[in-house]
C-alpha cells in the first residue's frame, strides 16, 4: 500500500500541515509504513485545568482506502509515537491527547463508524480520538468520536476545538 501523491486526499495533508504551523504547532513528517504522516505537538496550560498541561499530538496519514483495520493499526502506531514523544512525567500534572487521522477519497462505513465511537485510552493520560476524512469531490465528512471520555474529561472541549480548525 502506497500513500496517494496527488489529488484530493495529498492536497488536504498539505491544506492541514499549514493549518497546524499557522496554530503554533512542532510539524514534523515520521513515516508510517510507506506513508509519510503529518505530525504535529502543541502543549497548553490553563487555570481553569488547574494547572494540568496537555499535549495534543496530530497524525495524518493520506490512504487509497480507509477501512477498520487500517485505521485500528495507524491509531495504534500514532498512541504509541505520541506516547515516546511525550515531554514530563506522565500523570503528574500532565495529559496527552492524540488525534489519529486517516484521509482518503474512499472511507469504508465501519472505519467511520469505529472511529465515532469512542476515544481509545492508552494508560491512564494519554487518549486518542481517531479520525476518517473523506475527500470525496465536492465535500470533505469527518468522522470522529465527540463525546466526553472519563480520563481527560477536562480537555474535551480544547481537544474538540482544535480537531474543528484542524480537520473543518
Amino acid at each position: 500500500m502506497s500513500e496517494p501523491t496527488t489529488g484530493p486526499a495529498a492536497a488536504y495533508l498539505a491544506a492541514l500541515q499549514r493549518r497546524l504551523t499557522a496554530d503554533g504547532c512542532t510539524v514534523t513528517t515520521p513515516p508510517w509504513n510507506d506513508h509519510r504522516v503529518v505530525a504535529a505537538c502543541r502543549a497548553d496550560r490553563k487555570a481553569r485545568w488547574f494547572g494540568t498541561k496537555v499535549e495534543l499530538f496530530v497524525f495524518a496519514a493520506a490512504v487509497h482506502e480507509i477501512d477498520e483495520e487500517n485505521l485500528g493499526e495507524f491509531t495504534v502506531w500514532a498512541m504509541r509515537y505520541a506516547k515516546d514523544l511525550r515531554r514530563g512525567i506522565p500523570g503528574a500534572r500532565n495529559a496527552a491527547m492524540v488525534l489519529p487521522a486517516l484521509v482518503s477519497e474512499r472511507v469504508h462505513p465501519e472505519a467511520a463508524r469505529w472511529a465515532s465511537h469512542d476515544a481509545r485510552i492508552l494508560g491512564t493520560t494519554l487518549i486518542g480520538r481517531p479520525l476518517t476524512v473523506e475527500t470525496a469531490p465536492g465535500a470533505v465528512r469527518t468522522s470522529m468520536y465527540r463525546g466526553q471520555v472519563q480520563w481527560g474529561g477536562l480537555f474535551t472541549g480544547h481537544v474538540l476545538e482544535k480537531a474543528a480548525l484542524y480537520f473543518p
